[in-house]
């Protein structure tokens, strides 16, 4: 089993930066995909970045696409996602998920392991 520990969510002004942390621990995640998603008040829960095994293969959502860059240190058995010019709208909470062993998804519902989730919240 592998247990995922979010952190560096926080209040920021629009147009700020946050960069959050994910830490695996229990096993390995190198050969995981692993993904960040996101859930704002009164919405869905939505695949937000997604990194492959590799760490070459990514995947963003159009609403982030050129703000994010989700990376991965195997070393630190860590994924972070960097976020940049921060919008209201990225108000949420934000969760870090590990997929099956070199199993490429965006979908939720292959992600097998969830971290608790850390809130990002935006001003204006």
């Amino acid at each position: 089993q592998v247990q995922l520990v979010e952190s560096g969510g926080g209040l920021v002004q629009a147009g700020g930066s946050l960069r959050l942390s994910c830490a695996a621990s229990g096993r390995t995640v190198s050969s995981d995909t692993m993904g960040w998603f996101r859930q704002a008040p009164g919405k869905e829960r939505e695949s937000v970045a997604v990194i492959g095994w590799r760490g070459a293969s990514t995947y963003y959502a159009n609403s982030v696409k050129g703000r994010f860059t989700i990376s991965r240190d195997n070393a630190k058995n860590t994924v972070y996602l960097q976020m940049n010019s921060l919008k209201p709208e990225d108000t949420a909470v934000y969760y870090c998920a590990a997929a099956e062993s070199y199993a490429w998804t965006v979908s939720m519902d292959r992600y097998k392991y969830w971290g608790q989730g850390t809130q990002v919240t935006v001003s204006s």
